[in-house]
């Protein structure tokens, strides 16, 4: 996966990016069990976790060692004690068959190297009825993001998605630089 290194200041992230709000319009909430795949050190896990609350349970899987240490210091800081969190690779990793609410993909499904064994696993990984959001980098030249040419359009990632056993609910634009597709397991 590669580094999201081009997010060093939060404070002006959350300009243009708001976590609490695309999670609430995803549908998280108190008691729900939400994985996020490829979570960096917590922008989407920690809100996450504070809407879940102590009823429910955050996921975080990353490769870096360092973005999750960082992602643990910031939640004992608020004393959020609903996390586990992980580190390794997607394709690899499989927290619960069947135990989860919501599979959260926050920027990241264009950074992994097998992205249909990544989208398989977070099918095993749902309820029959749970969801899978995706939000990533839409596919056009902007001073933001990672480089154009990793990105995938909102139809390379709803092929995929679709692909890996899944129904595509909705796509939706989010904000100046993002889409979101919503989908959900088929049978």
């Amino acid at each position: 996966m590669h580094s999201h290194r081009f997010f060093n200041d939060e404070k002006e992230r959350r300009k243009w990016q708001n976590p609490e709000t695309i999670l609430i319009e995803a549908g998280v909430k108190t008691g729900l069990k939400f994985v996020d795949l490829g979570c960096g050190d917590g922008f989407f896990a920690l809100s996450a976790a504070r809407l879940v609350g102590n009823e429910g349970r955050v996921y975080g899987l990353d490769v870096d060692s360092q973005a999750i240490e960082r992602l643990k210091e910031k939640a004992s800081k608020e004393g959020l004690k609903n996390l586990t969190l992980k580190v390794g690779m997607a394709e690899e990793k499989v927290f619960c068959d069947s135990c989860a609410d919501i599979v959260f993909f926050g920027i990241v499904l264009h950074d992994f190297r097998d992205p249909i064994k990544v989208l398989a696993n977070a099918k095993r990984m749902l309820k029959p009825t749970g969801r899978l959001i995706d939000l990533d980098w839409k596919k056009e030249p902007m001073h933001l993001g990672p480089p154009l040419q990793i990105r995938f359009s909102e139809e390379k990632a709803s092929d995929l998605i679709i692909a890996a056993g899944f129904k595509t609910d909705e796509i939706r634009k989010e904000g100046l630089y993002h889409y979101i597709i919503v989908a959900t397991p088929t049978s």
